[in-house]
Formats: C-alpha cells, sequence, structure tokens
C-alpha cells in the first residue's frame, strides 16, 4: 500500500509540474461604417497577419482566423489559437509582431471584440 501511494504521489508531481495548453478564442465584429469590399480586405489582411505570426511568435501550437460564418452569425471573424501554456499565450500579447498585426490591421476596423481563454 505504501508503494501505491508513493507512485501516486509521484505522478501527481509530474501532473503538477505540466502546464495544459490554452486556447484563445476571439470574435470580432467590424466597423459598421465600412463597406463590404473593405470588410473583404480587412478580413484578408487580418486572416494573413495573424496567421503569419506561427513560426514567429513563441509558444503558438496553432493559430486560425475565420472570414466566412453563415449568415446566422453576428460576428464577422473568428480567431481560433492553441498555446502551449498560458505563460506562452502572455507572451503572444505583448510580442512586437503580434502588437504591430493588432495595431495596424484589427484595432483600427473593429467595434467589438469577444475574447475566451481556457485551458485544454
Amino acid at each position: 500500500m505504501e508503494n501505491l501511494q508513493k507512485k501516486t504521489d509521484s505522478l501527481k508531481n509530474i501532473k503538477d509540474k505540466v502546464t495544459d495548453m490554452v486556447k484563445h478564442v476571439i470574435l470580432w465584429t467590424l466597423k459598421d461604417e465600412l463597406s463590404a469590399e473593405e470588410k473583404a480586405d480587412i478580413k484578408k489582411g487580418i486572416k494573413e497577419g495573424l496567421e503569419g505570426l506561427k513560426g514567429r511568435v513563441p509558444g503558438i501550437v496553432d493559430i486560425k482566423v475565420y472570414t466566412e460564418g453563415l449568415a446566422s452569425s453576428n460576428a464577422d471573424l473568428m480567431l481560433d489559437s492553441s498555446f502551449e501554456n498560458e505563460d506562452a499565450l502572455k507572451g503572444y500579447a505583448v510580442h512586437p509582431d503580434h502588437v504591430a498585426v493588432a495595431d495596424s490591421k484589427v484595432r483600427p476596423y473593429t467595434k467589438i471584440r469577444s475574447c475566451l481563454d481556457f485551458e485544454v
């Protein structure tokens, strides 16, 4: 029984050291005053900019931007990204390449941003 307890304690210590992968999901609504053509160009730029961060920002496991929602949608585009852990997500938030994309391609054109971050 004592041996089983040691194994259980050992496994618990290993699990405590392993960090969980994190999902970072954002929905954006673009500004109303933008034309359909402008919105299409902006969505393309956001997609290219954010997806281009993979391999440039440490800790990104996967990053995809979806720009073609169904008519039933009430958002214009979605970011679905995965990070090695919460620290990697925090690093992404302030990484100069990410900030440059956010400041030039996202923030000037969006009116609503909803975010959900969670462990998987």
